[in-house]
């Protein structure tokens, strides 16, 4: 089955670039603290919240840190945050779709329309990109010693894996959204901890940009990443391995 690697990549890339600025962190804990807040500081019995733990780790967050963002989302006065999305247009028709947790609704929608604007694109209403973008489940998970691709597969199948692909080091498992929860299940009976596991939002159809065009619309997507209130952003460029690596 193949896999989407490529889409991994840029996440592994994303994720590598947030962690010098300092970002990532900042994300992850009010995932954390929402999840808590939602479901319960119990990880056993709290799906989200053991999500985020799982992701934390994945990206080298002390555990002390993790022990106070739940510890903030047990308490009382924990911020109020609320889940949003926003959806439109980067330059030559990008589709750029947006999650976000905010305590200030007005601070952050202020702050996406900008982001557009100065880069050329326009924020649409929500459902505007639904067409354009599926909900799926990606495992990205480090290759064991002596992993072997087809066992592994024969494995994952029937929870739901929908594609799998091996590549740099990492195997990468796609589910429908429905089966996140079996393969989440299912790695955990195989004892594979994924260093990064979410539902994403997946193109169903791609843009092939210039690299000047492709330059424009990464500068959009790095201001809307580097907004606190900013938890995902999500694209539907097809991009070449030369712009790639220019991330």
């Amino acid at each position: 089955m193949a896999g989407h690697s490529k889409w991994a990549n840029i996440k592994r890339r994303k994720g590598a670039q947030d962690a010098k600025r300092g970002k990532i962190f900042t994300k992850l804990i009010k995932e954390i603290t929402v999840a808590t807040k939602e479901g319960g500081p119990d990880i056993s019995g709290n799906a989200r919240l053991r999500l985020a733990v799982q992701n934390a780790k994945g990206a080298n967050m002390p555990k002390d840190t993790i022990d106070r963002a739940i510890s903030k989302g047990s308490g009382n006065d924990a911020t109020s945050y609320t889940e949003i999305t926003y959806e439109g247009y980067g330059p030559k028709g990008v589709a750029v779709f947006v999650e976000a947790t905010t305590d200030n609704l007005n601070r952050t929608v202020s702050n996406v329309r900008a982001a557009y604007t100065k880069y050329g694109g326009s924020l649409g209403t929500n459902g505007s990109l639904e067409f354009i973008f599926d909900r799926k489940g990606i495992f990205n998970i480090a290759c064991p010693e002596n992993f072997d691709e087809d066992d592994f597969t024969l494995e994952v199948i029937d929870s739901g894996a929908t594609e799998v692909e091996v590549m740099d080091g990492y195997v990468t498992v796609s589910t429908e959204m429905a089966d996140f929860g079996n393969m989440q299940r299912k790695l955990e009976e195989m004892q594979l901890e994924p260093e990064n596991a979410e539902l994403q939002r997946i193109p169903n159809t791609t843009v092939s940009l210039e690299d000047e065009d492709f330059t424009k619309v990464m500068k959009m997507i790095d201001a809307l990443e580097d907004d606190d209130d900013v938890q995902k952003v999500y694209h539907n460029i097809e991009a070449t391995d030369e712009q790639l690596a220019t991330i």
